[in-house]
């Protein structure tokens, strides 16, 4: 896979990683500095992490609304999501978060899928092989470079066409296929131990994100240089591809044994951090 359009600087980076509670530590941040953040919150009540979790629709719109007051205008949050089955219907909460973040003012650019593999289940419905990723804006997004792959029918002559509002066929011309094309929105991921990261430490927390999916949010919508944030930084995925790909970074996580984890893991990259 490529990239197109990002931009590179020279600027040194910082990667700073705090041990506390999102809620009350992003109303401690300055407004308007973030510019990317990828986050994977709480999905309902599928995990305890370490009996750490209190997540609720209180809870959660907190979060929402500090993100919207962090993030700088132009910015981004991609915010990966799942939903609990509860007496057999699914919860729906990732689309109430949606429809809340746009109640707060962000406008919701794009609604990707994050495929995955998954064992099979017994219940009376389909494998769940997906989770949402919901990629929110603050005003116009001001970076997109986008993923690049390569295209099937490269070199064809094609004359594509649409329709317009009637339903009349309008031709566009005669063109000829592009060597590559800007990937869709649906991204296919293999997950687990030994696929997610080679980093067998980050496999002590329950739910970990592929380092490529960061990797390719990340570039997708920040360039080099620019503040990402993770206010669920768990094992520290997001941190770690930050740090690679030579952006500014700030991970807050709740629970000491994850947050020690996701010390380790950013060291192996960038020796010294500011801790706080």
């Amino acid at each position: 896979m490529g990239l197109t359009g990002q931009k590179h600087t020279n600027t040194s980076v910082n990667t700073t990683l705090i041990h506390g509670d999102c809620v009350e530590e992003m109303t401690k941040m300055q407004e308007g500095i973030v510019d990317l953040t990828v986050t994977s919150p709480p999905y309902d009540n599928l995990r305890t992490y370490e009996g750490s979790l209190q997540w609720n629709e209180g809870i959660w719109k907190q979060v929402i609304k500090n993100l919207y007051q962090v993030t700088k205008k132009g910015g981004a949050v991609v915010w990966v999501v799942g939903d609990a089955t509860i007496n057999g219907s699914e919860t729906g909460t990732s689309f109430k978060q949606a429809l809340y973040a746009m109640e707060c003012g962000f406008n919701l650019h794009d609604t990707m899928i994050y495929k995955r593999h998954s064992m099979p289940n017994s219940a009376q419905r389909y494998s769940q092989d997906f989770e949402y990723v919901f990629v929110f804006s603050k005003s116009k997004v001001n970076t997109f470079n986008p993923i690049q792959e390569a295209c099937r029918y490269a070199g064809v002559g094609t004359s594509p066409t649409s329709r317009d509002i009637n339903g009349n066929l309008i031709s566009k011309g005669r063109r000829v296929i592009k060597d590559t094309k800007k990937k869709g929105n649906v991204w296919t991921y293999s997950a687990g131990a030994g696929k997610s990261t080679k980093d067998k430490i980050a496999h002590a927390h329950p739910a970990i994100f592929p380092e490529q999916l960061l990797q390719d949010h990340i570039i997708s919508w920040s360039n080099e240089g620019d503040l990402v944030f993770d206010p669920f930084l768990g094992s520290g995925t997001t941190a770690k591809i930050a740090k690679k790909l030579n952006r500014n970074f700030i991970g807050i996580e709740k629970v000491e044994e994850y947050f020690d984890i996701a010390q380790e893991r950013i060291k192996t990259i960038q020796p010294e951090l500011t801790l706080t």
